[in-house]
């Protein structure tokens, strides 16, 4: 894929759109999630740009939802 087009939305200081967490399944409960990075939206709506945290998960999954705000 060679496409030139600067899609990066990431300026300092603008909170992600997405948080990334590692789903583990465990037998017969829910699964466990991890944070484990964070993601900004494209520009043109067309994709994200994902930033992992010192982890890349081997198992499991990487599930996308969308950034709240942290309750206090």
């Amino acid at each position: 894929m060679s496409d030139n087009t600067n899609t990066e939305t990431k300026p300092a200081g603008k909170p992600p759109t997405h948080i990334a967490y590692h789903v583990r399944e465990r037998d017969g409960q829910k699964g466990f999630w991890t944070r484990i990075g964070a993601a900004w939206a494209h520009a043109d709506g067309k994709g994200f740009n994902i930033q992992l945290e010192n982890m890349v998960p081997l198992d499991g999954r990487i599930s996308l939802r969308v950034a709240t705000e942290k309750k206090e």
